[in-house]
């Protein structure tokens, strides 16, 4: 068995894991490296899951009976675990949404609708880069539409990193808004965040973050970012399906119109005209996830209690191991950057000829679960040129055997496809 210093107790973590423990295809343990898509959750969240439903189910706030007080407990309880996971200066400024994605559009849309000084519109210009997410692609194009804006993007260099070496083109007095990936979820790249938001600051422009691969892996605090938005989901991060967070500066928040318009989001509705509860009320309309929320708040509660700095190093050492690994396969390239530094635990690549969904299905059949495809990003495949790519994503569960299980799986898709 491989040991590596800086490893977590793997043995001691997947006992919290029941779905690590499944057997599939004639008896094979499972090896999940599919974690970028969506993670395993512990014990802990699914605990806290059933007792919301068995003992506190009801609708939060404004209900005076005890299950509504209770209930309302846990939502608000949730919000103020987020605020403290990621250091924001004030608990309101912590939005539940479905996603990432709704994250995303939320801030799209309000910047679609709002007045000036933040308004986007024909004279102005939305700066994203060939990195990102479709997620974070389609809601500033759908913007880039509607009002005339002009959508410009970083490119990537062949290595897999933002090609800043325009930085200064790209983002000029006329761009509104700058939103990117932290780290990509196809390529595991970290990206320069003080480099982009110094420049955005420089011509005034408002920035958002897309945290999604951040928040599960490493340390995220949003004053550090001096970000304007920040958005990632819950799913990714031992969380449940279905809860999303934006956290946004309290002052853009007050300024800002909603997204979306219903119960809860209000102070006043006349059949002429309506007022809005102030943030982050004013964005949460309608029942929000209400278990799901104290799901997430559970997984705040597991992920710090481990550490996230020894999450990160835990990963950063599985990531060193793995690339020397696959890096040992004979015609196997990796997509994006090709050492462990700067870069995250989700790690994309090709085999040869053999098409990724091949190689997918030959690992599945030894039970090694990965992802193919783009990976929702397909712009990276066709910047590198390549259809799809195998991706193997890592977390604070996963182990060196893991890994070697997938040098082998590979190693017989070699075999498999002559």
């Amino acid at each position: 068995m491989t040991t590596l210093p800086g490893l977590l107790d793997t043995e001691a973590i997947r006992k919290d894991f029941p779905l690590l423990d499944r057997v599939v295809h004639d008896g094979k343990k499972i090896v999940y490296l599919d974690n970028a898509a969506t993670s395993q959750k512990p014990r802990q969240v699914l605990d806290a899951l059933n007792a919301y439903y068995e003992r506190y189910n009801a609708n939060v706030h404004r209900g005076v009976h005890v299950l509504a007080e209770e209930a309302t407990a846990l939502y608000e309880g949730a919000r103020d675990k987020v605020a403290a996971f990621i250091n924001a200066p004030s608990r309101d400024e912590v939005i539940f949404t479905k996603n990432a994605s709704e994250s995303l559009n939320l801030v799209a849309n309000m910047l679609g609708w709002a007045d000036e000084p933040y308004r986007v519109d024909r004279e102005t210009e939305i700066v994203i880069s060939e990195m990102e997410h479709h997620s974070n692609i389609v809601p500033w194009q759908l913007l880039s539409q509607r009002t005339g804006a002009k959508l410009k993007w970083f490119g990537l260099t062949d290595d897999g990193r933002l090609d800043l070496s325009n930085i200064d083109e790209i983002i000029t007095d006329n761009t509104k808004i700058v939103s990117f990936t932290l780290v990509s979820n196809l390529m595991g790249t970290i990206n320069p965040v003080e480099t982009i938001v110094r420049r955005a600051q420089e011509v005034g422009a408002l920035v958002c973050i897309d945290a999604s691969q951040a928040a599960p892996h490493m340390v995220l605090d949003v004053q550090a970012l001096q970000a304007d938005f920040v958005a990632f989901t819950g799913h990714k991060m031992c969380g449940p399906t279905g809860i999303g967070v934006l956290w946004g500066r309290q002052e853009l928040l007050e300024d800002l119109p909603p997204f979306l318009g219903g119960g809860e989001m209000i102070e006043t509705v006349s059949m002429h005209s309506s007022t809005y509860a102030p943030a982050p009320h004013k964005f949460e309309a309608g029942t929000p996830p209400i278990a799901q929320a104290v799901g997430l708040g559970a997984a705040v509660d597991y992920l710090s209690s481990i550490g996230m700095e020894r999450i990160a190093e835990h990963e950063h050492v599985l990531t060193e191991y793995a690339v020397k690994r696959l890096l040992e396969v004979p015609d196997l390239r990796i997509i994006g950057p090709s050492t462990a530094e700067d870069r995250g635990a989700a790690i994309s690549f090709t085999l040869g000829d053999i098409h990724p969904h091949d190689v997918g299905q030959v690992l599945d059949e030894q039970g090694i679960a990965v992802r193919v495809g783009h990976h929702c990003a397909r712009p990276v495949c066709l910047r590198y040129g390549i259809p799809a790519t195998t991706r193997a994503s890592f977390y604070l569960y996963s182990t060196p055997a893991e890994v070697d299980a997938l040098v082998e799986g590979l190693e017989h898709v070699r075999n498999f496809f002559g």
